[in-house]
């Protein structure tokens, strides 16, 4: 009985859980310069450059710079919603 509740757990919740962080994990690591992303926190902007787990955007209309690091990249917006 254990061993079905745990094929259970493990093909409801942790599988899919697995999934998702591969590929969260293959977006990041896909990220180019000129992209546009939007971060865990919610700002938008474009990729100018990419070094090891720093990424430096581009956001608002003063053209601020700000650096974040790689994991906080939340998803690259689809290049038709621009």
């Amino acid at each position: 009985m254990m061993l079905v509740f745990f094929g259970i757990f493990y093909f409801l919740l942790i599988r899919p859980q697995q999934k998702k962080n591969k590929q969260i994990q293959r977006m990041r690591s896909e990220l180019k310069v000129g992209d546009n992303i939007i971060t865990i926190g919610g700002v938008h902007g474009k990729v100018l450059s990419i070094k090891d787990e720093l990424v430096t955007i581009e956001v608002g209309a003063d053209k601020v710079k700000l650096q974040i690091s790689k994991w906080a990249v939340g998803s690259v917006k689809d290049k038709s919603n621009q």
